[in-house]
């Protein structure tokens, strides 16, 4: 193997597996810091080692070999070496027979660090945000973006997470399975908002991040083999349901094709199979929540052969009840729209104009988006233009700018 082919398995290694070895590293070493240090060490050490003597065969396992042994032997160095590791033997960083490295023990990993992240001793913005950037990766900024804040505000909020959880010892491990139904609140936050940030990249040229929903996803499967809760179904089912659809929501240049103009041959009849199937069985349950009401009305429109074919009276149902169990201006403003489809476009406006005249997502460019479209169907066109105007000055997504462009140079003078 080349130096070149080399480096790009490292780069293949980090782009797929550098924060299951990072949550791998936390419990091995116990410390967020010294974790995210030991994790570029030991890619550094990779990019030197792999072109001359080749790429190990399983790459994880010397990364987090490479991680933990870099990082014993710093402490080591600088005395500030914990008693519980003065025992641990150094780790050849290119063996990959280290004693750490149990398979079934690193797939939990994960698990284990965002029921960590999520612990009650830390306020539920701080939970979500921990999660995000250290399990995820998301960028400070991405993270931001998900909570409305400044990037230096949510710099701090994880800072003083880390803190806490060091100061205050909070184990690092899954809680016992009297206590998952309480904490398990916090972690479906956290997967579905990795995933809103995968189905719809908050900013930059891309609409969506297969490698973030694949990862919320597969987080998803695990914590419904470890408690199989109808809400936990509920939002895998969720998930599922919106990946289906992942190819048919862009054109081969990029470009935004909204649901009742995407290609219905595209969607993925297996994706939507599994989701409708856990669907039933968490409403079967009756201990549902917003994440299987949600869930449900996704359902409605991936069983509809084509748009036209669409059950908005049972949608609008399901927003009635998912606005009583979830009240949001968001579930409005979607209830809004349902009920355009079901009754027409001045019955739609009526709700929004109510919604924005409270104050209420004025800051939200989908709100000023789904009015302008309203006024278009209605004819008003100058005040379906301010409004796509007005989107399109709050939109950070270039797909969606692209299409809020196209969508102003349609209308009629």
């Amino acid at each position: 193997m080349s130096g070149d082919d080399a480096r790009e398995a490292v780069a293949a290694a980090y782009r797929t597996d550098s924060r299951r070895i990072f949550a791998t590293l936390v419990r091995l070493l116990g410390d967020f810091d010294l974790a995210e240090e030991a994790l570029h060490d030991a890619f550094r050490a990779a990019l030197e080692q792999w072109p001359r003597d080749g790429v190990p065969a399983n790459p994880r396992a010397w990364l987090v070999s490479a991680g933990r042994f870099k990082a014993i032997d710093g402490l080591r160095r600088s005395a500030r070496f914990e008693p519980l590791d003065e025992d641990a033997d150094p780790v050849d960083p290119a063996s990959e027979n280290d004693p750490a490295w149990d398979e079934e023990s690193v797939e939990d990993d994960r698990l284990r660090l965002i029921f960590t992240c999520c612990h009650p001793a830390l306020a539920p913005d701080a939970q979500v945000a921990l999660t995000l950037r250290e399990v995820c990766g998301l960028t400070t900024e991405e993270v931001a973006r998900a909570f409305l804040a400044s990037p230096s505000t949510l710099a701090q909020r994880i800072v003083r997470a880390k803190a806490k959880i060091r100061d205050a010892r909070i184990p690092y491990q899954v809680p016992a399975r009297e206590e998952l139904p309480e904490r398990l609140d916090a972690v479906l936050r956290v997967i579905y908002l990795v995933f809103n940030e995968a189905y719809s990249a908050s900013f930059g040229s891309s609409l969506t991040r297969c490698d973030l929903s694949g990862e919320a996803i597969r987080l998803g499967r695990l914590l419904i083999e470890l408690l199989p809760e109808p809400e936990a179904m509920g939002l895998l089912a969720l998930m599922l349901l919106h990946e289906s659809r992942r190819s048919a929501r862009t054109s081969a240049s990029g470009e935004l094709i909204l649901l009742d103009e995407q290609d219905r041959t595209l969607w993925d009849a297996d994706l939507i199979a599994e989701g409708v199937a856990l669907v039933e069985r968490a409403l079967l349950s009756r201990r549902f929540g917003p994440y299987t009401l949600q869930a449900a009305i996704v359902a409605v429109h991936a069983e509809a052969a084509s748009a036209g074919e669409t059950d908005w009276e049972q949608i609008v149902g399901l927003y009635d009840v998912l606005a009583m169990a979830d009240p949001s201006p968001v579930v409005e403003l979607n209830r809004a729209v349902a009920v355009a489809m079901r009754d027409g476009p001045a019955a739609g406006l009526v709700l929004v104009d109510t919604i924005l005249a409270r104050g209420d997502l004025t800051d939200y460019h989908l709100a000023h988006s789904a009015r302008a479209d309203l006024c278009r169907r209605l004819g008003q066109y100058a005040e379906a233009r301010a409004a796509f105007q007005r989107a399109l000055a709050l939109a950070r997504q270039e797909p969606e700018r692209r299409f809020l462009e196209g969508r102003l140079r349609q209308l009629p003078d």
